[in-house]
């Protein structure tokens, strides 16, 4: 493993500002307490002549009188303003997202209407503008910056996307779970750069790595007990320190393979920072801005938050109160709340928002006296392109269009990625037909079903006005590049898979299924009760909790990811090919492929 990371030494510098306000206030002590014990020792009658008491209520009257007001010049400074500039959950977007952003119709607060948002170019332009009059100013991010990419960034392993961001000036990040999708190997060699170590050097020029610093506080080597990464990083302001500390969800094994995090332990999130305030405070630091790859379900439009839900409100008011702005990311939404009176902020995914921060910083104390927020939705025709960009996006382009461009087949519809209410989506039936048709051939796997999880699936395929589908449209469905694994599992082993599907029952994952196999769940049932026994079934026969059947699943499930530990007592495991190419290979072969009846998940109540 690489030698670990240790943190910088940040640049405190003492503030000298706000000398005159605190004299000010130490002489305003000093008179309040003056006539108690100025008249008692050396003016009462009984004080052996030094000052009768009529000596001493003049005395004290001159100096009551005396202008202790400090000049004009050394009132108290003004605050010092700080902007930070922050995004979260870029997900290698170096694109315009095809869906833009959904927000509240500004005619009629009652509908939405899509804005076209996002790419790396315009992006690049609004950040130069946003920093072009600030004298003070930082550019953050919070977690899964990389990883389930379109096609441009995965292709290379997310290298292009790392490139941009740093010529676009990003200093700080926090890791997310998404950082550890290839394992820590990877997410190390984004930050120090080389080539892969499978596919070497593909892009158009050598990977030099980030030039801005992941942080990971809660994610420890258990070997060495220490964080894979820095912890926190201060920037110093006209000598005010500001602290950022970075880290991702605890629950980031359970979304990520397991072998990628083999070896790391994931801490507490706020167990994680409030250890670190000590530490902090101990360097002269009072104000502190946490970077975390874990978020909330807001209600309202992009910009407010009339109320607030998920896990970063119970987090948050964990915190140490030391903790004055908190950026998250991980739900994918957008938002400027405050939650026990701390600013928390949220810019949406797929880099169609810069959240603008402005922080007030007393020169004196050097703590956040004041911070607001305002998220930017980075509209596609307002910025124009930054030419850096452009010529960046273009080199590694060149390298990769004659494969994302080669023709894989057609639609007659698009194949959306969205759920009904029962879980099941358009696009999820046709790749889990497609896992089932690369393996059902008996020297294949000789699988009778096949199942994938909803969060590997990570576009839509549309419908262009020819139908037309490429490589590219599949690549960005299935950008993971998860090999299939079939295995022999009984009936019952399947049930206690489809019942972990309510892990976390606020956020449960249902498992898209191939054609032959249906079931119900009832929604209103208790935990591990939920799927019907009685409504499974595979070609209209009964599921035998005793026979046993052949599955087919990606890879990142067959291990335990997502929280599906039934699959790993499955047995004779034979592995097959990529999802994508079984994907690929379906187009070819069913062109043009339409959406389904979307009856294979039933819900009851």
């Amino acid at each position: 493993m690489s030698a670990l990371f240790t943190p910088a030494s940040p640049r405190v510098v003492p503030a000298k500002a706000g000398t005159h306000s605190l004299r000010r206030s130490w002489l305003k002590k000093v008179i309040a307490v003056m006539p108690k014990h100025f008249c008692t020792a050396y003016g009462s009658p009984r004080s052996r002549g030094r000052l009768t008491g009529t000596a001493c209520s003049i005395t004290l009257a001159a100096f009551a009188a005396f202008n202790w007001t400090t000049p004009a010049h050394a009132q108290t400074p003004a605050p010092l303003d700080v902007t930070i500039l922050a995004i979260n959950d870029f997900h290698g977007n170096l694109r315009p997202a095809p869906g833009g952003i959904s927000i509240d119709d500004p005619a009629d607060k009652a509908k939405k209407i899509v804005v076209p948002a996002g790419g790396a170019e315009h992006m690049a332009t609004l950040v130069k503008q946003l920093r072009a009059d600030k004298k003070n100013s930082v550019f953050v991010a919070a977690g899964d910056l990389i990883g389930a990419s379109p096609f441009l960034s995965a292709m290379f392993h997310d290298e292009p996307t790392i490139e941009s961001l740093s010529m676009m000036g990003l200093e700080i990040a926090s890791v997310g779970n998404h950082e550890f999708d290839e394992g820590l190997g990877e997410l190390l060699r984004m930050q120090n750069g080389g080539c892969h170590p499978v596919d070497r050097c593909q892009g158009p020029h050598p990977f030099a790595g980030a030039t801005f610093h992941y942080l990971a506080a809660s994610t420890i080597e258990t070997a060495s007990n220490r964080p894979v990464l820095p912890p926190y990083e201060i920037k110093s302001f006209e000598g005010i320190p500001v602290a950022f500390i970075g880290l991702t969800l605890k629950g980031t094994p359970g979304l990520v393979s397991p072998p990628g995090v083999a070896g790391l332990v994931f801490k507490d999130e706020a167990e994680t920072v409030n250890a670190l305030v000590p530490e902090l405070k101990a360097r002269g630091v009072e104000a502190i801005v946490v970077l975390i790859h874990e978020g909330g379900i807001p209600t309202g439009d992009y910009n407010e938050c009339p109320g607030i839900s998920g896990p970063i409100v119970e987090i948050v008011r964990k915190f140490d109160r030391a903790v004055d702005v908190v950026i998250s990311g991980h739900t994918h939404r957008a938002y400027t709340c405050e939650i026990d009176g701390r600013l928390v902020t949220s810019g949406d995914k797929y880099g169609t928002i810069v959240t603008a921060i402005d922080l007030k910083l007393d020169r004196t104390t050097r703590d956040v006296v004041s911070a607001k927020a305002n998220n930017i939705i980075v509209r596609s025709h307002d910025y124009p392109a930054d030419p850096a960009q452009t010529a960046l996006l273009a080199a590694y382009e060149k390298v990769a269009a004659p494969i994302a461009n080669r023709p894989v087949g057609a639609v007659s519809e698009t194949l959306s990625r969205v759920p009904n209410p029962s879980g099941e989506s358009p696009l999820g039936d046709i790749i889990a037909d497609a896992h089932l048709a690369a393996t059902s051939p008996q020297t294949l796997g000789g699988a009778v079903m096949a199942f994938t999880n909803p969060g590997g699936i990570r576009a839509d395929i549309a419908k262009r006005p020819d139908g037309a589908v490429t490589y590219g449209d599949v690549f960005a469905a299935q950008p993971f590049r998860n090999q299939l694994v079939t295995l022999t599992l009984t009936g019952a082993q399947i049930k206690a898979m489809l019942e972990q599907q309510w892990r976390d029952p606020q956020r449960p994952r249902i498992l898209q299924v191939a054609k032959g196999f249906s079931y119900a769940w009832d929604n209103a049932a208790s935990a591990g009760q939920r799927v019907l026994p009685e409504r499974m079934l595979l070609n209209d026969k009964p599921i035998d909790p005793a026979a046993s059947y052949r599955v087919t699943v990606n890879q990142f499930m067959a291990v335990g990811g997502d929280g599906f530990t039934a699959l790993l007592d499955g047995t004779a495991p034979q592995v097959g090919v990529y999802d994508v190419d079984a994907l690929d290979a379906f187009f070819k072969a069913n062109s043009p492929v339409a959406p389904g009846s979307a009856d294979r998940i039933v819900r009851v109540n």
